[in-house]
Parts: structure tokens; sequence; C-alpha cells
């Protein structure tokens, strides 16, 4: 009797009688045991993944979830990898990833991958046939045609000829190139990237993927695919592809992965020709309820009593990238109902809100964020966000739009809280209009997640626990020891530390004063106020990030 059928009994997924019919029937037609099982609808793949993962204690995996290395594809044949169902898809300095559906047949090809790779720790995870099907058919069938696609293409070659070469290939119907531009966007969505950077060197044309805030390489491909390449997302972003000399931005609209996918295109010429960056809006990834985002629970009501109030304004501070744009939707989002007319100025617009009138800003022809601040005012408003104050007159107009009746929502660009008062005044913003239209100021940071995968417990360096002024007694720390499903970072997805500074009668006074910015973080503190070290060392303790990412983004 064959494991699995054993294993299938013993979980109780089938009868003895069916297992008898099954071995009958598998002695006849030579059949793997699982598929008759699957064919009679007995068993489902699911079933012989759950069994065999509990049986030999191997992790489970969904190979449409994971980016998967094409360079370590090629470490085994494609009819190989379809005949005996086995995928190697990662691979670190001294490890292995392979995903398989039945680890009792490949024990032979496992111990020759690992003679023929040098590689002596081979880690073996448990997928399903189907999974493992999809996932050769489009590894291989990519990887393949680029092979021979690489093949063909002169060594040597023209500026001319290249050019020449690039417009026949992406007007072909659907040709290699095609279907690899395609594959980085694909992939890059599967891994949760928010960014993808094209960029071509002297021998090679890298591709990157920003996961979590961190760049990470995706593949390396041969240095002639760099125009073709570039050339293709051009002509799907709508820039003249003739066009190599200056910068370009451009944006492409696609459905992929059944989403509706939004990508903003910056073209920049480098010394080996363009670079391009190709920023992913996916709005089903969009975290719009304010209680995912992060907050402790007791700034998060100070912030929701700010918002929540009928004029004044509210600031979000942080570096780009910091997920204020996330905060303000979640925001908008609670604020949003069929009573109040929201209006918002963007640059760009990352994701479209139902029921919220949402304005491009396009400085090319004088639509300016304080263009259209005055333009909101004449539109009976209730609320308004503005994307950033990036000037004095911006500022002005929205201090006065807070004053006269309006919930302001915007971004500044500093570094804490307290600092927002002294920028604004910098500005040329009176401090009598300050307090009186400001409601609340709130700093945010990202902060990577330690992965739930690989998490295990260990102890940090002394002097790291040191300068986040902790006890290491009976403190448990926490980091990820890297894994497939974190591309072996230790880390998977961002959570925001905050910093909530409500404008309260003690810090007016300081602000009509002039007070400096230390005495006036001294005196939120003093309020109750919890700093982003704060914040973060509380981040810490609970086990969700480690203590190298809270000082990496707080002072």
């Amino acid at each position: 009797m064959s494991l699995i059928g054993q294993l299938l009994l013993n979980n109780q997924k089938i009868t003895q009688e069916q297992l008898k019919q099954a071995i009958q029937e598998q002695e006849k037609t030579n059949k793997r045991l699982g598929e008759i099982l699957k064919e009679h609808n007995l068993i489902t793949d699911e079933d012989i993944a759950d069994v065999l993962s509990k049986q030999f204690n191997l992790k489970r995996i969904v190979l449409s979830n994971v980016l998967i290395d094409r360079s370590v594809v090629s470490i085994i044949k494609e009819e190989v990898a379809r005949e005996r169902l086995i995928l190697p898809f990662s691979k670190t300095d001294n490890e292995l990833h392979i995903a398989v559906v039945d680890p009792t047949e490949n024990t032979y090809l496992i111990d020759e991958i690992r003679f023929t790779t040098g590689i002596k720790k081979v880690i073996l995870y448990i997928t399903t046939s189907q999974d493992t099907i999809n996932a050769i058919n489009t590894s291989y069938t990519i990887y393949n045609k680029l092979e021979e696609f690489v093949k063909n293409l002169p060594q040597t070659q023209t500026i001319e000829e290249v050019e020449e070469e690039s417009q026949s290939i992406i007007q072909e119907s659907d040709p290699p190139l095609i279907k690899l531009v395609n594959s980085i966007i694909e992939n890059a969505i599967i891994s949760r990237a928010s960014d993808i950077h094209v960029e071509p060197f002297e021998n090679h044309v890298k591709v990157r993927y920003r996961i979590d805030g961190k760049n990470i390489e995706a593949m390396k491909l041969p240095k002639q695919f760099a125009l073709s390449i570039v050339s293709r997302i051009k002509i799907m972003s709508h820039l003249d592809i003739a066009e190599k000399r200056l910068p370009q931005d451009g944006r492409i609209k696609l459905k992929m992965l059944n989403k509706e996918i939004d990508l903003r295109v910056s073209t920049v010429p480098v010394a080996f020709g363009e670079k391009c960056v190709m920023r992913i809006l996916d709005s089903s990834s969009i975290k719009i309820n304010l209680h995912d985002l992060g907050f402790e629970s007791e700034d998060l009501e100070k912030y929701i009593k700010a918002v929540k109030s009928p004029h004044g304004i509210i600031l979000v501070t942080g570096p780009t990238g910091s997920g204020k744009s996330t905060t303000l939707y979640a925001t908008l989002n609670l604020l949003n109902n069929t009573s109040v007319n929201i209006l918002t100025a963007e640059d760009p617009i990352e994701y479209n809100l139902e029921g919220i009138n949402q304005l491009q800003i396009n400085e090319e022809i004088g639509l300016t964020f304080a263009k259209a601040l005055r333009s909101f005012l004449r539109q009976d408003p209730d609320i308004i966000m503005v994307g950033e104050i990036r000037d004095a007159e911006t500022a002005d107009i929205a201090i006065r739009s807070a004053l006269t009746g309006h919930l302001v929502l915007s971004t500044l660009h500093t570094n804490d809280a307290p600092s927002a008062i002294a920028r604004l005044i910098d500005m040329g913003v009176a401090s009598y209009l300050l307090t009186s239209s400001l409601r609340l100021i709130l700093a945010q940071r990202l902060v990577r997640k330690i992965c739930d995968s690989c998490k295990i417990v260990y102890e940090p360096e002394p002097e790291l626990i040191k300068s986040l002024g902790l006890d290491k007694k009976d403190t448990v720390f926490y980091r990820g020891k890297g894994c497939p499903a974190c591309n072996n970072t230790g880390y998977k997805g961002r959570i925001a530390i905050y910093e909530t500074m409500p404008i309260n009668e003690q810090i007016r006074r300081a602000i009509v004063e002039l007070s400096p910015t230390d005495e006036i973080r001294d005196l939120a503190i003093s309020e109750g106020m919890q700093t982003l070290r704060q914040s973060g060392i509380k981040k810490v303790l609970d086990g969700t990030t480690t203590i190298e990412e809270v000082l990496e983004v707080s002072i």
C-alpha cells in the first residue's frame, strides 16, 4: 500500500473500501493514487497537502502568493518538474527552498539537487498539484521563451538597430517581451510591492521591487533587454518611445489578478539607458479603517474626537512614504456620509473613494493646491482635504478655510508633531491664526512587522536594548528568521507608529508666545503625548516589530 493511501486512511479522508478500489485501478492504469482518488471526487488537493504536511511536519505554501526566483526555477528541467510535481522557487546563500506535492516521491531528486548545486540545506514545503502546475506553466514558459529570445539577439548592435528591433518587438501580437513585462508587474503585485524599478547597467538590467519599504532584487536580465522593456512600458503608459533624453511621466491602467491596478510611470535618462519606476496603486490593498493602521487606543480616541470637530485643521506629518495618504483616506472613509460634501485636492489621486469629489492637481496648467482650495470654497464644502501644504499661499488659504466653518485635513513634511507649528510660522502663518484653527497634529512613521511564519524569540545585543531604554529582565523580544513567505527578510507587512498632539489651551498659549519647538514638545509630553519612539517601543514589546525598525524611523 502506498504511503499517501495509508495517510489518507489514517486521517479518515477515505474508507478502506475506497482505498482498495483505488489501488486496483492504479494497478491497471499506473496513475498516481492521489490522482485516482481525486478523479472519483473522494478527496481534494487540499486533503493530500494537509495530511502530508502533518505527517512530515512540513509547512504549507501557496506558490501563487510567493515571489518565484526565475533563476532558481532553472535548477531542474521543465519536464522533470512536471513529472515529479516539484519546483525550486527561492534561494539564499546556504538554503534552497523547494515546493513539492509528495515528498516521498522525490527523495533521490532532492539529493541530486543538493549535489549539483552544492547547497546542503534544502527546505521542503508542501503545496497542491494544481498550484504547482500553475507555477510551472508561468515560470518555465517565460523562462524558456526568454532564453530563446536572448539567443536570437545579436551580442553587439548599433543604437539604431536596437531601436528598430524594439519597435518590431512591441508591435508583435504576443511576443515573449510582452509576457515578460506582464510577469514583472504581476509578480510585483503578488509580492505586495509598492514600486517596480527597472534599472539598466553596463552588463545587465536589474529589476527590483520595493516591498515593505525596502528594495529587493527580483531578477537580472541580459543588457539587450533594457531598451525593449522600457519601450514596452512607454507604449503601455502612452509615453513617447522616441524621446530618451528627457524624463517622462505617465500612467497605466490594467486589470490583473482579478483587480483593477493603476501604475504611475516615471522614466529618467541614466548612464546606460533609461531607468523606469512604476508606482503600484492597488485600491484593494489600501486599509481604509483607522482601527487597522496601528493606533494605540488612547491616541485613536483623541484623533477621532478631533476629526469629528465641525471646523478646524488637522495636520498629518511625516516624510514621503510614511503612510500619510493612507491615514487621510481612512479618515475620509470615517467621515464620509450622504449629509456631508467632501472635496479633495490631490497630486496624484492615489485611490478613488465613492461619494467623495476628488480633484487632480495639474501645475502645468496652473491648477495648484492654492487655486483648488479657492475654488472649493465656492463649492459649499463641509470637509476639505488638501494633499500637501507646500507653500505660504496654500497654508494661508487652508488656515482661513478652517476658520470659516470648514474641517480641513492636510499633510506637512516635518520630523514630528511639534515641528509642524514652527514650519507653518516659517511659512508666514500668524501664530494667532494657528491657535484659532489647529485642532490636532499627528506625526507618523511606518515600521515593518515581524513575519508570523518565521517569528522566533531571540536575545538582542545589550546595546540595542539599552538604546530604547528597555530592561532586559522579564522582556521577551522577537524577530523573523526569514522564510519564503517574507522573501527571507524576516518581515511581512507594515504598521504605523503615531505621535498624537491635540492642541489644548497650554499649547495654544505656547504658540502665541512663539515658544521654541523643544518647549512645545516637552509641554505636549507632560500633557500625555506619546512620542514616535514610545509608540514604537510598545510595538516592540507586544512582538509586532523589532528594535532595529524602531531605531531606524524614530529619534
